[in-house]
């Protein structure tokens, strides 16, 4: 992995700052509004993945006019108003050419983000896309061609990375790969959501292998170099995003040791570039990982290591995150009180609430997640009764649009269940379960499962635990 070397360009145009739509979000995080920009979506029938980082970048202005999905669910959200009094730039004005006569057709130079749900339902013509980015070389007019990846039904189907695969595919002819711009950094930032999104949906067992590939493009594009100094810092801070979203759809299929290798690769980069955010990232995953693979003392220390590194972020959330996975391998090394005290400091920090320096890969974390990880805790400890407390308030609290961690909380909840002598009621929440895996694929909830399965096969003349034990036999086994 080289340096990315920076070459003297044309200076962008500055954009300026929607002010009006900074209002509009009031005293509500970046994260926050994005959760409210998806519930709003769903209210109508949309699909949109906002986060943290496109609500930022709306209020920069580098997003002066948002495709067809977005209009129709900030129009839903703010009634009697249009997108001049939101703050965005009439459409005709952003196009890369004069206004077609037709409101609804698009061509490759427009500089508005990409459709959402097209990215969801159809298929890219991947070569249209090539050609289109090698017509359209403007670095506004190249946002239109961030599309990552496309799904299937339930069954996901990762796409090449719309420009970023012109660089691998350079680099496998033996041509130079050309210099990145704001346009592969873009697109770069737009898969590391894309995969967040469907992992978030789906679960990771049919995301990784398909994953790997834009993931060597983006280490081509840092070896390629960028215009722009910015541009780099770009660069090195989306790969190292994407190398940990990678590691992460590893980790969550029982893949530990490609998990580890990628987040050693995205802790390097972060330290190449001196990222302190994305070095706290991948410590906070390696924790994880940790624990996970029984090793509870890395877990403390890589923990404690995120801490270190995260402190002059000013996150309170991100600080009550890092908390928690140390309270993670405090639990593994069956010291209570160390765990204990843990906690104590993630709920402190929680309680802070949330604020505009919160990561945007935090958006998953809120009450929800808390209570699941503390749950994870207590069970680590053999507390069942407090472990199945927790793990049914994560389950309540979940939001149900993110499939993956609601079937994951149900799956702690019914091991806790089990485990604590509570068999009928562990059969009902393994049976909810039963019922999310046909939208989610993870080797991890499946492992639970099969956890729980074993446990409760003393209690098989129970009706309920009879129905769930027979369920779980048909249950296709993941590959």
């Amino acid at each position: 992995m080289a340096s990315s070397t920076v070459t003297s360009a044309q200076p962008e145009r500055p954009p300026r700052p929607n002010l009006a739509f900074r209002r509009l979000r009031g005293k509500r995080s970046p994260a926050e509004f994005a959760a409210a920009v998806r519930r709003a979506a769903r209210e109508i029938g949309e699909r949109v993945s906002c986060d943290a980082r496109y609500v930022g970048r709306v209020e920069a202005g580098e997003i002066r006019c948002p495709n067809y999905a977005y209009e129709r669910v900030f129009l839903h959200m703010f009634p009697g108003r249009t997108l001049t009094d939101l703050g965005f730039a009439p459409r005709s004005s952003v196009r890369g050419r004069q206004a077609r006569t037709t409101g609804e057709s698009r061509g490759a130079g427009e500089p508005y983000e990409t459709h959402d749900a097209q990215d969801v339902r159809d298929t890219q013509d991947l070569q249209g896309l090539q050609d289109l980015y090698e017509t359209h070389d403007n670095n506004e007019e190249s946002d239109v061609l961030r599309r990552a990846f496309m799904t299937s039904g339930a069954t996901v189907a990762a796409a090449s990375l719309g420009p970023l695969g012109l660089a691998l595919d350079a680099a496998a002819a033996g041509r130079p790969t050309r210099r990145a711009g704001t346009g592969e950094a873009g697109a770069l930032e737009e898969a590391v959501r894309r995969i967040r999104l469907l992992d978030d949906r789906h679960g990771a067992d049919g995301l990784y292998r398909r994953a790997a590939a834009p993931l060597r493009t983006a280490y081509a594009l840092l070896d390629a170099g960028a215009s722009r100094q910015a541009t780099a810092d770009r660069l090195y801070t989306g790969a190292g995003e994407l190398a940990i979203s990678v590691g992460w759809l590893a980790h969550d299929s029982g893949r530990f040791d490609d998990a580890r290798s990628h987040y050693a690769e995205a802790l390097a980069t972060a330290r190449m570039n001196g990222d302190a955010g994305l070095e706290a990232h991948a410590f906070c995953n390696m924790a994880f990982l940790a624990r996970d693979a029984g090793r509870p003392r890395e877990a403390v220390r890589a923990a404690q290591a995120a801490q270190r590194a995260a402190r002059p972020l000013g996150s309170d959330r991100l600080m009550s995150l890092l908390a928690l996975r140390e309270a993670g391998g405090w639990a593994g090394l069956a010291d209570r009180v160390g765990c204990e005290q843990a906690l104590a400091r993630a709920q402190a920090f929680y309680g802070r609430g949330p604020s505009d320096t919160d990561p945007e890969w935090m958006s998953f974390y809120g009450e929800a997640e808390l209570e699941g990880l503390e749950a994870q805790c207590w069970s680590t400890l053999g507390d069942w009764t407090r472990a199945a407390r927790h793990a049914r308030r994560a389950a309540d609290l979940q939001d149900p649009h993110f499939t993956r961690n609601l079937a994951l909380y149900s799956a702690e909840l019914a091991d806790d269940l089990a485990r604590g002598g509570r068999p009928d009621e562990a059969a009902g929440a393994g049976m909810r379960v039963l019922d999310l895996l046909g939208e989610v694929q993870s080797s991890r909830i499946h492992t639970m499962l099969a956890g729980t399965a074993r446990v409760l096969l003393p209690h098989r003349r129970s009706p309920a635990v009879s129905t769930f034990l027979d369920r779980h036999t048909a249950l296709p086994r993941p590959a």
